[in-house]
């Protein structure tokens, strides 16, 4: 089956899930995210990467995550007003 492998090229596509919590479960990890400014979605993303890499089974080629927000300042998009 090569449907499941990574395309050669190009940007990586990021996979779809469903997911069935307990709605408590689900209540405190969207707290929890909101307390990490993460959306719930990343947050479970983040401590999924975080149990494989702690079991030593995160896949050396899995890139970062994404960074969401606002750019930092001093990335070059100041203007000068002199």
């Amino acid at each position: 089956m090569t449907e499941d492998l990574p395309p050669e090229r190009g940007p990586r596509r990021r996979k779809q899930v469903l997911l069935r919590l307990d709605p408590l479960v689900h209540d405190a990890l969207t707290r929890w995210a909101g307390e990490e400014l993460r959306s719930a979605n990343a947050q479970i993303e983040f401590l999924l990467r975080k149990a494989l890499a702690e079991a030593g089974r995160l896949p050396k080629g899995t890139g970062a995550l994404p960074r969401r927000g606002r750019p930092p300042k001093g990335d070059g998009q100041e203007r000068d007003t002199d």
